[in-house]
């Protein structure tokens, strides 16, 4: 491989372009899904491929291949080229690419238990297990367990004279019931909505979610949630747990600060952002308690990996201090709008796909309060977990969320359940009313695989660790004209 890669470099050089890179990546994905004591998925699947990029005067050019070898990189490398200089006779503003130093490095995912040595009858039998204990619950009409497993090879060369190599291992479970009452359709899920938690470990993760234990509990509250109480409509003090907190940082912290958007090159996909690079140093994004970290070196995330795919080290990078912005994620192509070095955000989904910025694990500090403590101190209010929904505008500014569950907080304890709670509010303003944050020992770290960004498609795995936190002032359920 390395003869090859080398090859393909020379070429490059000699073809006289401003730089080039080549990523050789195989993937091998394992799928299994059980639905009312039925297998309905069990997959596994591979692919293996290479794409390089080339740029030529001011403009990029990419191609691909799934066919590794020494005369079809050849040929990938002359696509590539061809479209770089095309592309560079219409190009608008001439590309700033800033220059690194050269890598030789190895980067593996710490693995206690390889998930692919793992025999599908034993996942199976776990899932199937979890599965026949929601069934019992005889409210519950759907059952459902999901497990996951996915592996990444990447090797990165550069004509800057980088050679890295990465093995990227992930996984993870879930559990879902659905309780059915005439026309009311209540779900709960275990540890999280959408097949679960995912993290950058082996099949230990697995055994630690400890699904079969906790089949019980999520059948009961889904069937308790048919006669629960409808989530009020008023303005109150909200409690998020961590898990939903985690996707409220995705969606109104994370995609914002993504550079590309702010430039606009994603606007056409999946919008832009109320953010300007001006706005850094300045603008107070939320109260002095939010604090707020790209890290993708956290152990465990799924952001968290040991270079990125332009040959950038993982980095913890400051984004929020004391609610100031004080950064975004950045490229090798973007970071001189902001005066500074990439702060390697650049992913790609596979070896057909070019690099773009995405999130690594975007997390959120812990305070001071523990939960109980924090609820003690509520004299009104809810606390809701679990996403069930989520909607927010092509500039990340208004958003409204949905759980899958609820508590009223009443005289600083814990009240009645309820049901279908909402809440919505202004990103800025919403962060800005947060006066408590949970501390280290609720902490959490939450995978979210499915993040879509770009054209075409490519879906980035992500994390947000967080800790349950409290909001003033929210608007909750549906809002009164």
């Amino acid at each position: 491989m390395k003869d090859l890669i080398q090859n393909i470099l020379n070429v490059a050089k000699l073809k006289g372009v401003s730089y080039a890179d080549i990523r050789v990546v195989r993937r091998q994905n394992e799928e299994i899904e059980v639905k009312n004591g039925k297998v309905e998925a069990l997959i596994h699947d591979e692919d293996f491929g290479f794409g390089i990029r080339v740029l030529f005067q001011g403009a990029w050019g990419f191609a691909c291949s799934s066919k590794v070898a020494r005369r079809e990189m050849e040929a990938v490398f002359a696509r590539a080229l061809k479209i770089a200089k095309a592309s560079s006779k219409v190009k608008g503003a001439e590309i700033q690419f800033l220059s690194s130093a050269s890598v030789i490095d190895q980067y593996r995912t710490p693995v206690s238990i390889d998930p692919f040595g793992i025999a599908p009858e034993t996942k199976l039998d776990l899932l199937l297990s979890a599965d026949e204990t929601i069934r019992r619950n005889k409210k519950v009409k759907i059952s459902e367990a999901f497990m996951g497993s996915y592996k990444t090879e990447k090797v990165f060369a550069s004509t800057e004279g980088s050679y890295i190599e990465q093995e990227i291992v992930e996984c993870g479970a879930g559990i879902a019931a659905t309780a059915i009452e005439g026309s009311e359709v209540q779900v709960r899920s275990y540890p999280n909505s959408f097949r679960g938690n995912f993290a950058a470990q082996g099949y230990e993760w697995i055994e630690k979610l400890a699904l079969q234990p906790q089949a019980e509990r999520t059948a009961e509250e889904a069937s308790q949630l048919l006669s629960a109480k409808p989530c009020p409509s008023k303005i109150t003090t909200l409690i998020l747990d961590h898990s939903q907190l985690a996707l409220q940082i995705h969606e109104s912290i994370g995609h914002p600060i993504e550079l590309d958007r702010i430039l606009g090159t994603e606007a056409s996909y999946a919008g832009t952002s109320f953010l300007k690079p001006e706005m850094v140093g300045r603008f107070r994004y939320g109260s002095e308690l939010v604090n707020i970290f790209a890290d993708a070196t956290h152990p465990g995330g799924l952001g968290t990996f040991g270079y990125d795919d332009e040959g950038i080290k993982a980095q913890r990078v400051p984004i929020i201090f004391k609610g100031i912005l004080t950064n975004l994620l950045t490229s090798r192509e973007t970071s001189h709008h902001l005066g500074k070095e990439s702060n390697g955000t650049m992913r790609a989904d596979g070896w057909n796909r070019i690099p773009l910025i995405r999130m690594t694990n975007i997390n959120l500090e812990p305070g001071d309060w523990t939960l109980e403590q924090m609820i003690a101190d509520t004299e009104d209010g809810l606390f809701l977990t679990t996403n069930r929904s989520w909607s927010i505008d092509d500039k990340r500014i208004n958003f409204q969320f949905g759980t899958e569950i609820g508590w009223e907080i009443k005289g600083g304890k814990l009240g009645e359940m309820v049901k279908n709670p909402t809440y919505t509010g202004i990103t800025p303003n919403f962060w800005n009313s947060c006066d408590a944050i949970a501390n280290s020992d609720h902490w959490q770290m939450w995978g979210t695989p499915n993040c879509g960004k770009g054209e075409p498609g490519q879906v980035a795995h992500v994390g947000h660790g967080a800790a349950p936190a409290r909001f003033r002032n929210v608007q909750v359920g549906v809002m009164k004209e």
